[in-house]
Parts: structure tokens; sequence; C-alpha cells
């Protein structure tokens, strides 16, 4: 039986354990640049015990951004801040990871906490706020009178936008991230192209599955090329839009195999967010079918994501064959040290180590507790 604390092994690069701190955007950078946030809120997880931290959605371009406080790597002066955070990381045991992305119709909006996230945005910026215009597949806005009206790519802006996501690759590489996360959900610019409620072009790149799918498997082609054979390629996919005519979980098994094909070794199953009436039925573990789908069918290792908090159900996933990693958000803002707890929970202390910053007084000092109680 796997067990939630066994190692997952992808191609050259183990991780100490199947739980892993899913990408959150901080909207805390200045310029795309990373810093001392993004050094403490990160390295807090990988002294708590995470096997794989992957960083927030990260740019390939200025204007792939979702709101100016985005992080980026269009840059080479946005290697070495992230460099920072990954020796951190690595020095405390875990497995750095990035997701790279491009906003497409959902970007040039406020932060959360300047505009409301409706349906998980903000309103688009005003001229006089920094606002730039949008590309995506086709000329329709996300929805509602807040959000603008992209423009629609051309096939250079196509091309433009792939090399940018392999040239991010390269840079992510040389700033020591041994995972790569292309974010192919939350409807951001690859769901824009695969699901037919957003893609409406009547060229190579829209129509039937194989069209809409092209962009992405175009893209996931170029970045492998780039990327190290040794270090495992991952891609953020919706398993169905929830929406009638929308994406389906039979199209993310196909487009799941063709990934699988071109070198993506992890499969990131979330859904929902390419429009505004969705109507999904949020709740504890939703998502989990999915990712057993796609991982039975297309032959990938998954991830589990979305309102898993407690160690028994994280345990079960893995342990069920549901899915290869788990992934936390919001458990892991709550409770950093939320791998300690479960390792607790689920009996197996013995199997989570401390910085010797921690080690020194959880054992052996006077009045200290025993090192397997870790509640003192």
């Amino acid at each position: 039986m796997t067990h939630l604390f066994d190692p997952l092994t992808l191609r050259g690069v183990t991780l100490r354990n199947r739980i892993g701190v899913s990408p959150m955007c901080q909207y805390s950078s200045t310029d795309g640049l990373a810093n001392d946030w993004h050094l403490v809120h990160l390295g807090a997880r990988a002294v708590g015990g995470a096997g794989l931290i992957i960083m927030e959605d990260t740019a390939v371009l200025p204007e792939g951004r979702i709101t100016l406080a985005d992080n980026g790597l269009w840059s080479d002066d946005h290697i070495a801040p992230l460099g920072r955070v990954t020796s951190f990381l690595k020095a405390h045991g875990a497995v750095p990871g990035i997701q790279i992305g491009y906003a497409g119709r959902k970007g040039s909006t406020t932060i959360p906490w300047e505009g409301g996230r409706p349906q998980g945005e903000g309103r688009s910026l005003r001229a006089e706020e920094g606002a730039w215009e949008t590309l995506a597949p086709s000329a329709e806005a996300f929805g509602g009178e807040r959000v603008a009206v992209p423009r629609a790519m051309t096939q250079d802006d196509i091309a433009r936008v792939q090399a940018a996501f392999a040239q991010a690759a390269r840079r992510a590489d040389a700033a020591g991230f041994d995972l790569l996360e292309l974010h192919g959900g939350w409807g951001y610019i690859f769901q824009q192209f695969y699901s037919p409620v957003a893609n409406h072009r009547t060229d190579g790149y829209g129509g039937g599955f194989a069209q809409r799918a092209r962009f992405t498997v175009e893209t996931v082609r170029a970045v492998r090329q780039v990327w190290p054979d040794r270090k495992p390629l991952a891609f953020r996919m919706a398993a169905t839009d929830w929406i009638d005519g929308g994406w389906t979980p039979e199209e993310a098994v196909e487009l799941a195999r063709l990934l699988k094909g071109e070198g993506v070794d992890l499969v990131d199953v979330i859904s929902a967010a390419v429009a505004p009436q969705a109507r999904v039925p949020w709740g504890p573990l939703f998502q989990v079918p999915f990712s057993e789908r796609i991982r039975r069918e297309a032959g990938v290792a998954t991830t589990a994501v979305g309102f898993i908090t407690e160690a028994s159900e994280a345990q079960a996933i893995v342990a069920d064959g549901k899915a290869d990693l788990v992934l936390l958000a919001r458990a892991m803002l709550r409770d950093p040290h939320w791998p300690v707890h479960a390792a607790e929970a689920l009996g197996v202390g013995d199997r989570i180590t401390f910085p010797n910053q921690y080690e020194h007084w959880l054992s052996g000092r006077p009045g200290s507790r025993p090192l397997g109680d870790r509640h003192a």
C-alpha cells in the first residue's frame, strides 16, 4: 500500500513524501521580482515538511500577468531573486517547483484586496491604473461589465507567447527549480484555447478537439525541448468546465494522453474557472474522481487538489491509487506544519525530520518532550 509519507520519484527528482504546496498567487511582486515575502512564505512550508513546493503562477510576459503585482519570469533579472528562494527550499529538504502561465483574457485586473474577486476575478484595470491590452484566442471577455474585451491573437501572437514559455522554462532551470508546471487551468491561456466555451476560432487553433488542443501540445513540446530531461514537467489541467457544451472529462483524458507523449510527467487536475456561468459543486474532495480517472485512463501520474484538509483524506487518496501526490493550499496557509501533524495523526511521526535548529529543542533537553510528540 502506498503511504502519504512514501517518497515519489519523477524522472531524476525524488520528493521526500507525497505532500505538496499548491501554487497560490501572492500578488506581492514588483516588476515581477520575488522578494522576502516569497522567501518566508514558501520557506516556512519547507521547514514544515512538505515534499514539493510549487511557487505561484509566474507570468512569462508582462502582458501575461493577472495583475501588476504578479510574479514574473520574462527577464533574466528575475532569476537571482528566485534562486534565493530555491536555495532555501532545497536546504530544508523540499523540491522547489514553479508554475508558469499567461492570463490571456483574465489579465490586467486588480489585485484581490483592491477590487474583489467575483467568480475568481477582479475588475479590469483602468488606463490610469496601468491597464494593458489583453490577448486571447477569441475577442470575447471573461464576462460582465467589469472585465475588458481582449484582442484575438494572431499567428504571430501565438508564436511569441509559445516562445516566451520556452524562455521562461530556461530561466526557471537557471533559478534552481527542479519541477516546472504549465498553468493550463483556472481559465487562463491554455484553457482558453482548449475549451470550446472560450475558443471560437475558425483557423488551425479552433474547432474540433485536435485544433483546440494544438496550442497546448505545441507549447508543451517547445518547453520540453529546453527543460532538462532529468527534471519533471507538470501540466495543470481542468477536467471539466462545469458548463453545458464545454470542456469534458473525456477530452481531459485524451489531452492527458497526448501530453504524456510529449513528455509531461504529472497532470495537476483541477476544474472550472473558464467562464463565470460555471455551476461548480464546491466541496471536500470534489475533484478527486477526475484525478483518479485521468491517472487510470491516461496512464500518467496525477495530483489531487481542492478542499483536502485531513490527514486521513490525503492518505486514502494515495493509498487507493486516486492520485500520486496531494496538493494543499488553504490547509497549508492555516498550518505550515501540516505534514508534521499529518504524520502524527497517521502514526508515522518518525518519518518527519526537523531542521537542526528545531531538533535541538525537541529532543533530549531537560523539560522537552520526546521527539515523537511534536505538540510540545
